[in-house]
Order: C-alpha cells, then sequence, then structure tokens
C-alpha cells in the first residue's frame, strides 16, 4: 500500500531543496517524523508473539499528531476518557466556517487566527444559549479545529460538541433545551461575525482582511447528532485524523499522486496532483507547535467539573431508563491493548519484548 511516508521518503529531500528556505519549523519536522515513522532510524524492539509462535521486528512510531500511522489508538482512548464528560440528553454538533476572504491571511497567521476563530465563535454561541427564548443557560462544549476539505484544500473550521441544555446560573437547575432545538444559526453567524471583527480590530491583520467580508452571511450549521456516545464516535475522528489518511492514497506515479475521496453527494472522487502540490496540500495543516486543537468551554472547563458530575446524577435519577441501559459507547468501543504493549501483527494480541533495538544514525534532512 502506498503510504504518505513513502511519498515523502522518495520526494521530500527535493521539496526541501527547493522550498525548504520558506518552510516552517513545523513543517519540516512533521516531514521528518513521517519519513522516520516505525523505521529502523527511530529503534524499536524484538519482539515475540506467543500465541503466533512469530518474531517480529517493531519500531517505534514518531508521535506526531500529523502522522496518519500513529493517532488510531490514541483516538481510542481519548474516546474512553472522555465518558466522565457525557451527560445522558441529547447532543448538537455546531460548526463555525471560516470566510474564504479571510484564508489567506489565515494560513499566513495560523496561531493568532486559529486562536480568534476559537474564542469568538464559542463566545458567541455561550452568549446566545444564555438567551431564554434558546436554553436560558450556560451550556457545555468541546471544540474542535479542522482546516481541511476532503481534497485537502484548506478550509478552517470549529466543531462544537454540545449537549441539548444548560444550567440555570441563579438555581443552578438543568433546563433542557426546547423541542429538539439549540439556538437560531442566523442571529449566531451575526454575533461570530461581529465578535471575531472587533477582535481582529485590535492586531495589525485587521487592514488585510477585505472590507466586504464583514458584510457577507459567514457559514454556521447546528444539527442533532443523538446521544452524547454516538456523538462522541462522531467527532473522535475530527481530533485525531490528518488531512488524508494512507488507504485513500491510490498510487504515486510519473510525479503524480492520485488519491481518492468522498464529495458532498457521498460519491467517491478521484484528485490528481503534481507531487508537489500534493505535498504542500498536507503541509498547510500542520498546527503550530503547541497549539491545542482541542478545548473545552462552559460546563466541560476542567473548572466546572464537580458540577458536571452532580448534573449527570441528577440527570440519571430523572431518567431511570437511560440509567438502567448499558453504556453505548463502552459496548461498541473495541479493545485496547495494556498501555505500552504492542500488537502482533498476525493476530493483534500483546507481544513480549525480547531485546531492544538502537536507533541508526542518520543525517537529519
Amino acid at each position: 500500500m502506498t503510504s504518505l511516508a513513502a511519498v515523502f521518503g522518495q520526494y521530500g529531500s527535493a521539496y526541501r531543496a527547493k522550498y525548504g528556505a520558506g518552510m516552517l519549523p513545523s513543517h519540516q519536522r512533521a516531514m521528518a517524523d513521517i519519513e522516520r515513522c516505525r523505521t529502523a532510524a527511530l529503534g524499536g524492539h524484538l519482539c515475540y508473539c506467543d500465541h503466533c509462535d512469530e518474531a517480529h521486528y517493531c519500531y517505534h512510531s514518531c508521535q506526531n499528531r500529523h502522522c496518519p500511522q500513529c493517532q488510531h489508538q490514541a483516538g481510542q482512548h481519548w474516546l474512553r476518557r472522555q465518558q466522565q464528560l457525557l451527560l445522558p440528553v441529547s447532543h448538537f454538533l455546531v460548526t463555525f466556517t471560516l470566510p474564504e476572504q479571510l484564508r489567506t491571511v489565515a494560513r499566513s497567521h495560523q496561531k493568532l487566527i486559529y486562536d480568534l476563530l476559537f474564542r469568538c465563535s464559542a463566545a458567541a454561541l455561550q452568549e446566545l444559549a444564555q438567551d431564554r427564548r434558546f436554553v436560558g443557560g450556560e451550556i457545555g462544549m468541546i471544540g474542535v479545529l479542522q482546516t481541511w476539505a476532503r481534497d485537502m484544500s484548506y478550509h478552517p473550521h470549529v466543531h462544537y460538541l454540545v449537549p441539548g441544555g444548560g444550567v440555570c446560573r441563579a438555581t443552578e437547575e438543568w433546563q433542557r433545551a426546547r423541542n429538539g432545538f439549540l439556538v437560531h444559526v442566523k442571529p449566531l453567524s451575526k454575533l461570530f461575525r461581529g465578535k471575531f471583527r472587533a477582535a481582529l480590530q485590535k492586531t495589525k491583520l485587521y487592514e488585510q482582511v477585505p472590507a466586504a467580508v464583514w458584510q457577507q452571511d459567514w457559514v454556521v450549521h447546528c444539527q442533532a447528532v443523538g446521544s452524547g456516545a454516538a456523538a462522541l464516535k462522531y467527532l473522535a475522528p475530527y481530533i485525531f485524523r490528518v488531512a488524508i489518511s494512507n488507504n485513500r492514497i491510490v498510487k504515486v506515479a510519473n510525479e503524480q499522486v492520485t488519491f481518492r475521496y468522498n464529495d458532498n453527494k457521498g460519491k467517491r472522487r478521484y484528485c490528481p496532483l503534481p507531487v508537489y502540490e500534493f505535498m504542500r496540500r498536507f503541509l498547510q495543516h500542520v498546527l503550530p507547535k503547541g497549539f491545542k486543537k482541542v478545548r473545552y468551554y462552559g460546563l466541560f472547563s476542567p473548572a466546572k467539573r464537580e458540577l458536571l458530575n452532580r448534573l449527570r446524577l441528577l440527570l440519571l435519577v430523572q431518567s431511570a431508563s437511560l440509567a438502567d441501559a448499558p453504556d453505548e459507547t463502552e459496548q461498541q468501543a473495541s479493545p485496547l491493548l495494556p498501555p505500552g504493549s504492542l500488537p502482533c501483527p498476525t493476530c493483534g494480541r500483546p507481544m513480549r519484548r525480547l531485546l531492544k533495538l538502537r536507533p541508526i544514525w542518520c543525517h537529519p534532512p
């Protein structure tokens, strides 16, 4: 199977020779890590599977969050840890999209614009939810940044997972969302646009943005996604998925990479790109070092965990059927390996480490 590591390994040196002077350090690091991931360059272990009676060389992973080989197990562990945040109510997925006219500025100043995208969208949703015509209380939000569209083009947006209700600040009583409805997206869009404009005016980037962007409608979408367990399973791939997975790369030939994707109607499409354009599209989604792409607000913030636990118990008591039902995510989640163990490539069971393999030194790219 063709992989992203194989593309970088074959063309990475030439790409760096041509564009390296203008590349960000985070892009350089991501390329180097992906090229070396699960190779002798990082060292590893000689392991043995008692079930299959076979020995395997298991090289270390790079642990880079943009590497498609390193994120599946992390996603499964994250999904398990989030169970303590779930409330037994319906949930909504609210998405805020950055307008196209702002994307050139965002690509050049990612840390600042992404942070504003988080802060302004979260503040807008929390403010509107406080209105008695909607929730009338403080809501909880898990926010996840995604920067790509299906064809790896640049499309920054934030998804928020929101329970269908909130807490009245005066009485700390739960206010359930009315008739399966959270908020109106039109006033939410205007509020989001206004807060973003006010925040950007405090920076030197405001003059670089076309004035027309403040007159157009900004895209905000809100949809019901069912129970908390179902919503988390929907959200988890956005947290640990990278711009493209290895199984979507169809072939590499004649200095061209072809990958597949599903369009908005679910129809499979194939996108052939020159190899340097393919690499550029991938690297534009590498996040700045230390940037947090998952953020918690309101009832889900660490400071509100005690209140969240009390709410969960109260809602479970009020809904005995939910309290007696087995946990949906626990039933469907795949079994996890013990921490630090390595799976057998043949049967998937934990293996024993027999021998440590030192990293093979190589010139840095």
